[in-house]
């Protein structure tokens, strides 16, 4: 290795610490040289004893490039020394003693081979990135270390950890910083001037950075955007503007074939300047050689799970601080440099520090399956950075469940080991166990490729039906026009792989298949059309999913979703296929259940029974049912009369005037055994109280035939029944010889409302309950006009009585105004008796 590595100068300090402890942190800018340094200097280490290295690297192009680097830098080819295994391709040989690996590789190993064997030291690569590989390949190698190796050393390497975390994790590990070697790099901001730019906006100001950069300055340029199809937009832009002469436009992204990564990073030939457009797939490990020139969107695509609908989306957010810096780093990597970064100096303030990890956002079958194998039901068992969100992982239990992969107490199954072993996500791995017995392995086998890979048919991301995917593969003789070579070639890779761990033989030959083993991956995205409303579908989850009518898929009575967004009312698929109701009934039949639902129809008012066949939350079939249970139907109708509220029943005066009276005796008269009448209460309890009198009752139009009297009745203690009468009588008494009725509102103490002339002779206030209440007298006109409210009746004979006197036979001269109240006769008379 080259002495002038910034990497050198610590590589004592590490071997040091390794030697003398089991754990490292190493924290080293972008162009330190730590990814093929320390690997190479650590190989003849004493703590190793002849032991293999193995590397785990977050994305592959990296771990085929470091792998390549450091075999250079041996004089070797890939797969002596050095050599490297990532899904569907390796290079290792019996010399091999440095292993980087990726993808899952580490815990396929660590599953195989729980102890290592022939292992000295893992080193984790750009740990910062966290992904879910990684931080489960961490927990499960320190539970290695911790309990069957005490020798085996681990290494953790980052340009941009928060190493204090990490160091306390491996318990107090030493921390060991290079100071790297970086170039100047001179930053520009080039901010949109839209508040909230569009997808357009960003592209057409990202090329319009890109012929600045290149019309301005010398030397290649790095450009990052958050996806492929920016990448793809913005390289159509380039392509038809003016660059200057002998410019080369790479894209760079994970799903492209290793050929075309391998060209995007190799140098530029003498007299030629390349622009690669790239995903964060670029922005560690890689050293790009040449580039001087970076521009920065600021914006990076990760993918969000959301537990409760069961569902992924992905997102676009502004990138991180640490990942900014990143970026803007690789422009020093060989040479002095410029970031251009689209957004407002003042906008960096505000980025997060870091990219969250993706352990707290992730799907969690793939780890909580691989922890089930390992043994562990609880992930707080092992050692996080982060430990893995409940919510998360009780989701990704379920799936598992319903999948056949773990037990009712959460423990692996037979088919959850098989599923385990075949190193693809748990759907998928089911969908193949499964269509295998099925003899549909070989289009099972495509059909997972299809999924796990680049669509072939990117140019067509309007077609949902993903049968036209399988048959542009199917296809003989001349291909289909549509396909992408590249990401056609590695779809039938994956598939021959995948065939090949299962021994399936044969080639696909049966599109229409699509839609049966899909619905073996997403039982719970079975979905059966909405009657009425073409393009809208109800997913057994209980979410709905959305066509467009356009897609002939929108008119299928079944579909199985392979592909859709985050939205839980009405997801827009991107994947699926047709499924006949037929082949649903065969592979989900035990998973269908049949029951009797009596329910409130609120639109008709009325109890409807029916028997009901569904598939969680798809309702297969509805038929009538004739003779339903009586007590679920008054359950039913109660509900029906709590939802429209208790006003429905059939009140009249009678029932009104025993409510407002039990409440009054109630809350004003101290009589608190008496029970609590109000509507709130009423409502709350009417399944006890209103059942025995809705007996027979289906709908609101018969309600009226019930006895409400009897059933208020019934709450009151047999006791009170002739009480009440007493101590809150309907009427009164009073001295002209009439009987006026007593008003108790809703319960308050209750209103005598009569005309001056009938309350003369009347001394003192009239009361109720004992005594213990006074009425409330409402003094009216002749015209029964109320001119006074007073519950103390004597004080208004004596202080009042006078002046209202004055005023009312000035108004009513004919009617009899006496002197004296107390001892006038007291009539019912509007006039005086002519003589």
């Amino acid at each position: 290795m080259s002495p002038t590595l910034p990497i050198h100068d610590v590589l004592d300090e590490i071997r040091d610490a390794l030697e003398a402890g089991l754990s490292a942190v190493i924290q080293a800018p972008p162009g330190a040289g730590k990814t093929t340094g320390v690997p190479l200097a650590l190989l003849e280490a004493p703590f190793l004893a002849g032991r293999k290295i193995v590397m785990l690297e977050p994305r592959r192009l990296a771990a085929r490039a470091s792998a390549t680097r450091m075999a250079e830098m041996l004089g070797e080819q890939v797969g002596e020394t050095v050599g490297y295994r990532i899904r569907m391709e390796k290079k290792i040989s019996a010399a091999t003693r440095i292993e980087v690996v990726t993808e899952g590789i580490l815990t396929r190993m660590i599953q195989s081979d729980p102890e290592l064997s022939g292992i000295g030291l893992v080193i984790f690569d750009e740990f910062h990135e966290r992904n879910l590989n990684s931080d489960l390949g961490l927990a499960l190698t320190l539970e290695c270390q911790g309990v069957l190796r005490e020798d085996l050393r681990v290494l953790l390497m980052s340009a941009t950890l928060d190493a204090a975390p990490a160091a306390r994790l491996l318990g107090d590990a030493p921390v060991i910083t290079s100071e790297g070697r970086a170039f100047p790099v001179t930053t520009r901001h080039l901010p949109l001037r839209e508040p909230t730019p569009t997808r357009r906006d960003i592209e057409a100001a990202c090329a319009r950075a890109v012929t600045k950069g290149l019309c301005e300055e010398d030397g290649d340029m790095l450009v990052f955007l958050p996806g492929a199809g920016e990448i793809r937009r913005v390289e159509e832009r380039l392509r038809k503007m003016d660059l200057p002469p002998h410019t080369d436009l790479y894209p760079l992204f994970g799903a492209l074939t290793k050929a075309e990564q391998d060209h995007a990073i190799k140098p530029s030939p003498a007299g030629r300047r390349k622009v690669v457009l790239a995903t964060a797939i670029a922005e560690t490990s890689l050293t790009i050689d040449g580039v001087t020139l970076v521009v920065d969107a600021g914006l990076m695509r990760v993918s969000r799970f959301s537990p409760g609908s069961g569902m992924g989306r992905l997102v676009t957010l502004p990138v991180s601080k640490a990942s900014a810096d990143q970026r803007r780093g690789r422009a020093g990597r060989t040479a002095p440099g410029i970031c251009y970064r689209l957004w407002s100096e003042a906008r960096t303030g505000t980025l997060t520090p870091f990219t969250a990890p993706e352990i707290l956002h992730a799907d969690l079958a793939p780890l909580v399956l691989e922890l089930a194998l390992w043994g562990v039901t609880d992930p707080a068992e092992l050692t996080w950075l982060d430990v893995p969100p409940e919510g998360s992982c009780g989701q990704a239990r379920e799936v598992l469940k319903a999948l056949g992969g773990l037990d009712e107490k959460g423990h692996i199954t037979a088919h959850g080991k098989a599923m385990a072993r075949l190193g693809v996500h748990p759907r998928l791995a089911h969908m193949l166990l499964v269509a295998k017995e099925k003899k549909a392995g070989p289009e099972a086998c495509l059909l997972a490729a299809l999924l796990t890979e680049r669509d072939p048919l990117a140019g067509n991301r309007n077609d949902v039906d993903i049968r036209l995917r399988m048959e542009a593969m199917i296809k003989k003789g001349n291909r289909d026009a549509r396909l992408n070579p590249g990401a056609a070639a590695r779809i039938r890779e994956t598939a021959r792989q995948l065939g090949g761990r299962l021994a399936i033989k044969g080639a696909p030959n049966n599109p229409a298949l699509a839609g049966r083993l899909l619905a073996l991956a997403f039982p719970d995205r079975i979905a059966m059309a909405r009657p009425g409303r073409p393009g809208y579908f109800q997913m057994t989850s209980g979410s709905g999913a959305f066509i467009h009518e356009s897609d002939p898929l929108a008119f299928e009575p079944f579909i199985a979703i392979a592909d859709l967004d985050g939205n839980r009312q009405n997801a827009r698929v991107y994947l699926g296929a047709p499924l006949a109701q037929e082949r649903l009934e065969a592979d989900h039949g035990r998973r269908m259940t049949q029951e009797v639902v009596v329910s409130w129809n609120e639109k008709k008012g009325r109890v409807e029974a029916v028997t009901r066949r569904s598939l969680g939350a798809v309702v297969l079939s509805e038929n009538p049912l004739k003779k339903p249970d009586a007590d679920a139907v008054t359950c039913a109708l109660i509900q029906g009369i709590q939802s429209r509220g208790l006003s429905v029943l059939p009140w009249n005066k009678t029932t009104r005037s025993l409510q407002t009276r039990v409440l009054f005796l109630r809350n004003h008269a101290g009589f608190d055994d008496l029970p609590d009448l109000s509507d709130t209460a009423l409502e709350k309890t009417a399944p006890q109280w209103l059942a025995p009198f809705l007996i027979g009752i289906t709908g609101m139009g018969a309600l009226s035939k019930m006895d409400l009297a009897g059933a208020l009745t019934a709450l009151i203690p047999f006791a009170w029944h002739r009480k009440i009468d007493t101590l809150a009588p309907t009427h009164m008494a009073i001295p002209s010889g009439t009987r006026i009725p007593l008003d108790y509102g809703s319960g308050e103490p209750p209103v005598l409302a009569a005309r001056i002339q009938q309350l003369f002779g009347l001394t003192d206030t009239p009361t109720v309950a004992k005594g213990r209440v006074p009425v409330t007298c409402h003094l009216l006109s002749p015209a029964s006009r109320p001119m006074q409210v007073t519950k103390d009746l004597s004080s208004f004979w004596a202080n009042t009585y006078p002046e209202v006197k004055k005023e009312l036979k000035a108004r009513y001269p004919k009617h009899p105004w006496p002197d004296d109240p107390l001892t006038a006769i007291a009539t019912n008379r509007a006039k005086r008796k002519r003589t």
